[in-house]
């Protein structure tokens, strides 16, 4: 038996995007159902649909969106029950750097987006690991700890 060096785990629910975005839907049911009861005593369904976004909300908190472990010398990503596990061997990388994610301060979740010659895997936060193949694929990883990370592939690269 194998042991994992390094493991994290990001949810769904803190993706500052998402939830912006069904904060400020549900928001707005809340003002609409508020305008609507002191004008036609009609808005109901706006406070239905605004209690249902916010508990929605909640329960992406618990939804994995993916899994980073390392272990027997390998990476290994694990999304979602409909994704693919993606495994990516350390003795095929050149290189492996703790980089910013991106320059923009709110980015969508993503799990094997291939963009411009770069493989993306994202949730949340700002920081991500940079891992270049031999042959000449980068693989950009969103990670809460991408310095432990890091470290953990470099050690193993040397």
């Amino acid at each position: 038996m194998s042991e994992i060096e390094f493991k994290e785990k990001q949810y769904f629910g803190l993706n500052k995007m998402a939830l912006t975005r069904r904060l400020s839907l549900s928001v707005f049911c809340f003002i609409a159902y508020y305008w609507r009861e002191n004008n036609d005593k009609s808005g109901e369904l706006f406070f239905v649909i605004g209690i249902s976004i916010i508990i929605f909300s909640i329960l992406l908190f618990f939804m994995l969106h993916f899994e980073t472990r390392v272990l027997n010398g390998s990476i290994i990503l694990d999304g979602l029950w409909t994704s693919r596990k993606i495994k990516i061997e350390i003795m095929s990388l050149v290189s492996a750097k703790r980089v910013d994610y991106s320059r923009y301060i709110i980015n969508r979740a993503v799990y094997n987006l291939h963009v411009k010659g770069t493989i993306r895997f994202y949730t949340r936060g700002s920081d991500a690991v940079e891992l270049i193949d031999k042959d000449g694929l980068i693989y950009l990883i969103g990670s809460q700890k991408a310095d432990e990370l890091s470290r953990t592939i470099n050690s193993k690269l040397k």
